[in-house]
């Protein structure tokens, strides 16, 4: 037999890989993702970047539309759909994170509803579980060609990388496409790929996202419509590998029809995150949680205005090293802003990143009390940091605790409960509890059921906006 090519292994496992091969495992994680994902996207829907970018949407205009989340009665043609909600998704930092570092989850799922509700035959939950996962295993399998790619990124924001190669291979499986066509979805969306991370932190870095997902969309479409490119993108330096200096792209196992297949999110699971900001401010606030509680313990009345210096013992990210943040984007990307609400609060929320909150005397007067240090053991990398805080006081007492593993890591996943608690915190903001209810009952039968188009029909509800009709329905949902 001749061994395939990397490009032409991606391909054919893309057309190839069929809802037989899903275990119950993947499918179980893949679930939690899809809930998370569609409730930070409707807490997304109230933001600043997501109006701008759905004005601008609105501008274009097509024979076919898909649902703008959140909003009734509006449309847009389907890639501006996958990229409005692809940036509601990501808008407050709030979606998943995997190993090696992305997003994985807000560049494909955008994509594949809005492409779904413009198709003849609606797909099926498994058909859309199916895609979904295709997504995530191609983002997954392409980080694993970089070790560059295990660290905390300085150069390309990931999912603007491998998203979008996620969103291409997520929309090409939904639309059917054999082997070739599949390549060249992969080839076009390649073209499409790369952002800097020099926008993290700023209101540009959601539409990384909606990039993603629009252009992986796109990509599919055009290789339907037989638009072709490289058909070795995948093994070339000067392909995908342009984006990792140490890229050493490896073929995928053949997938057969009776072959059993090792999903990468079988042995990695996701991070979920309990507020929104960059997911090393998880390990800073769970380490400061525990010192303020030592703190309090002993002092229970005590004002943390005695507090005089506060050391982070942190992994060196300067995108992350924030001492005076003056954004919300900036505040959800600073080691000290997460580390100081932490101490004063008990807990960061998505309110923390409020102006009334950021602009309060307390904490703008234990920002300058903050000095990070960076020992060399403390690696850039998800799976390998750790925060320590050393809270020493006026009165030369020293408080210190340890975060090695967060609360919501995969080592440490969220439970059920809170994973949908979350998601009602997230979609109260924009759903009548029925229609939650509603979208909480069809994603987690999803593997049963025939139909999934009620999925992006209750994603277009706001109780804010609802129409006479649509209040109706919803009380029958």
């Amino acid at each position: 037999m001749i061994r395939k090519g990397v490009t032409e292994s991606f391909g054919a496992a893309v057309s190839c890989l069929s809802t037989s091969h899903l275990t119950d495992e993947v499918i179980r994680r893949s679930k939690r993702m899809i809930l998370d994902t569609l409730g930070v996207g409707l807490l997304g829907t109230s933001t600043p970047v997501f109006n701008t970018v759905l004005q601008s949407s609105q501008r274009q205009q097509a024979l076919e539309n898909s649902k703008v989340w959140g909003r009734p009665g509006l449309s847009v043609p389907p890639q501006y759909a996958a990229f409005v909600n692809g940036v509601a998704v990501h808008s407050m930092d709030f979606d998943d994170t995997w190993h090696p570092a992305t997003h994985p989850s807000g560049a494909v799922l955008p994509a594949l509803l809005a492409l779904a509700e413009t198709l003849p035959a609606k797909p099926s939950g498994l058909e859309l579980l199916l895609a979904f996962n295709v997504g995530i295993e191609v983002q997954g399998r392409l980080l694993r060609f970089s070790k560059e790619a295990h660290n905390i990124p300085r150069r390309f924001h990931p999912p603007a990388v491998v998203g979008v190669m996620g969103s291409a291979a997520a929309s090409a499986k939904l639309l059917g496409l054999p082997a070739a066509q599949s390549i060249a979805a992969l080839a076009i969306a390649c073209s499409s790929a790369g952002a800097p991370m020099a926008n993290a932190a700023t209101q540009t870095k959601p539409l990384h996202m909606g990039n993603a997902a629009r252009g992986g969309l796109e990509a599919s479409q055009l290789a339907l419509l037989g638009l072709e490119g490289n058909t070795q993108i995948l093994d070339l330096e000067s392909g995908f590998g342009a984006f990792y200096p140490d890229y050493v792209p490896r073929p995928l196992a053949e997938v057969t029809p009776t072959s059993q297949y090792r999903w990468v999110l079988e042995d990695q699971n996701i991070a979920q995150k309990r507020f929104p900001a960059h997911l090393g401010m998880h390990w800073v606030a769970d380490a400061a949680i525990e010192a303020r509680a030592k703190f309090l313990d002993k002092y229970p009345n005590a004002n943390l205005s005695q507090i005089k210096k506060i050391t982070l013992r942190v992994p060196s990210s300067r995108y992350v090293d924030c001492p005076f943040p003056v954004s919300e984007h900036q505040a959800r990307h600073s080691f000290q802003f997460n580390c100081c609400t932490a101490l004063l609060d008990g807990q960061v929320t998505v309110e923390s990143f409020s102006k009334s909150q950021m602009n309060r005397s307390a904490l703008k007067e234990m920002l300058p009390k903050v000095e990070l240090e960076n020992p060399q053991d403390n690696h850039s990398s998800f799976e390998k940091m750790y925060c320590e805080i050393a809270v020493e006081t006026t009165q030369g007492e020293m408080f210190t605790a340890r975060c090695n593993t967060f609360y919501g890591h995969w080592r440490k996943p969220l439970s059920h409960e809170d994973l949908v608690k979350k998601f009602k915190a997230n979609a109260s903001t924009v759903l009548t509890a029925d229609v939650m209810e509603g979208i909480i009952y069809t994603v987690d039968r999803l593997d049963t059921n025939q139909d999934c188009s009620m999925l992006w029909s209750y994603m277009h509800f706001n109780k804010h906006m609802m129409h006479r009709d649509e209040r109706r329905f919803s009380a029958l949902a």
